[in-house]
């Protein structure tokens, strides 16, 4: 019956005396018999199932009873209304005195609808998935899964597969540290697992370029200094304050490595993490008042005004005259002008060509400014007092002399043959002496 019904008819019942369920049963059933006729008849309609069981609720207090009377009808709603109205006419339960007043006749279907409305909300909201993603996500995703099957093992431990051939490498704490950076396409990184460097890491740092990528924590700190006693670090990076390297977007791993710190410069004692800041903050300060670094299609670099032109005066009526000068002027100036003639191709070949194992730095007019064994090259441009425009080696442009020239403002790196480039400074410009050589 409890599938069928329509409506559940609900009435209260007061009766002046104890009363049981089974004298409201009876009372139901032996004052309604007769009084709707045959149609309507409660017995009838009980054994067709159109109407359901009387359940009756009823409690006695002080002599008096009181409780609650449900009936369920699968009749129609005037029928229903019928049988309801006929409760009312019940006067007696058993012995007693007694009310019975219908409060309510409620529509089943319309409380099976509001279930309905109520748990499809539930269901829209919990079980569809509204996020559509674009063209981009899907190549992101599928390249990313790409990036974290590349993980590989360096002598047992978390490693990109860059890291074996690589002549740059960076060392970075754990698993996950080398999988973000992996999802961020930067292949050469390899993880210490822990405070304890291992051999192997130690040992591969005597023969890389090294930049560390630690934790912005105490942990990330004594990692460096442990690093840095059994093996060589060259670059220090470390994650904002109080964040992972694993933590972070793809954005803040770009400017953490962009503006990582040459090791040499930080102090041996103190807070190296605020040592690495201080040093970024300056980095910062002395590239802003730099000028504009030239794009990676501009071949132009800057030369000074041709010092062969004859100096000249100009007469009254507008036309110009050379300036004579005496044989000593002559020859003392002809010295100075051969001087100031150089090219850069001129530096070039004398550097390169020439196979000197020199290296030469030149200003910003193109003159000479010092010129040192190339292998002095690094020290001698981290602690120079005036950066230089041009960098010119006789051998090969490294990571480490691009960095130091990105840090001290130089434009252009020129030498035999350019190495592997993990990152190149967009600030500097690499060329070949066979670029620029006829």
């Amino acid at each position: 019956m409890d599938d069928t019904a329509k409506y559940l008819i609900h009435a209260s019942i007061s009766a002046d005396g104890v009363v049981e369920r089974s004298d409201v049963v009876g009372a139901v059933f032996g004052q309604t018999e007769g009084l709707l006729g045959d149609e309507l008849d409660l017995r009838d309609l009980q054994q067709s199932s159109k109407v359901g069981r009387i359940d009756v609720q009823i409690s006695s207090e002080n002599g008096h009873s009181f409780g609650n009377l449900t009936i369920a009808s699968s009749l129609d709603k005037v029928k229903t209304a019928i049988l309801a109205a006929s409760l009312e006419t019940l006067t007696r339960v058993g012995p007693c005195q007694a009310v019975i007043e219908v409060t309510n006749i409620e529509d089943i279907r319309e409380a099976k609808r509001r279930m309905v409305v109520e748990r499809a909300k539930e269901l829209l909201t919990t079980s569809f998935d509204d996020t559509i993603m674009s063209s981009t996500e899907i190549l992101e995703e599928v390249q990313e899964s790409v990036r974290v099957e590349d993980i590989t093992d360096y002598h047992g431990l978390p490693a990109g597969p860059r890291v074996a051939d690589s002549d740059a490498i960076i060392v970075v704490e754990g698993r996950a540290d080398v999988l973000t950076l992996l999802r961020y396409g930067i292949k050469n990184a390899v993880a210490v697992e822990g405070t304890n460097v291992p051999d192997e890491v130690a040992a591969l740092t005597q023969e890389r370029t090294v930049t560390t990528f630690l934790d912005g924590d105490r942990g990330g700190e004594l990692i460096l200094r442990e690093l840095a006693q059994v093996g060589d670090v060259d670059y220090v990076a470390f994650a904002p304050d109080g964040e992972s390297v694993e933590d972070l977007e793809r954005e803040a791993v770009i400017k953490s490595l962009r503006n990582k710190v040459a090791f040499a410069a930080l102090p041996d004692e103190g807070d190296l993490r605020a040592a690495v800041s201080v040093a970024q903050q300056s980095l910062q300060t002395h590239t802003d008042h730099l000028s504009e670094p030239p794009t990676p299609d501009d071949d132009a670099v800057p030369t000074p005004t041709d010092p062969t032109e004859v100096p000249s005066e100009t007469t009254s009526d507008g036309g110009a005259v050379a300036v004579e000068r005496t044989a000593d002027e002559g020859s003392v100036e002809a010295v100075a002008v051969e001087q100031e003639t150089k090219t850069l191709v001129d530096h070039v070949s004398e550097v390169v060509t020439d196979e000197s194992g020199l290296a030469r730095l030149l200003d910003h007019g193109l003159k000479l400014s010092d010129e040192v064994a190339v292998e002095k090259i690094y020290e001698t441009l981290e602690h120079t007092d005036t950066a230089p425009l041009v960098v010119i080696v006789d051998g090969e442009v490294s990571q480490k002399l691009v960095d130091i020239a990105a840090q001290r403002g130089v434009q252009h790196v020129i030498g035999r043959s350019k190495g592997e480039f993990v990152k190149k400074p967009i600030s500097v410009r690499v060329r070949t002496a066979s670029q620029l050589l006829p």
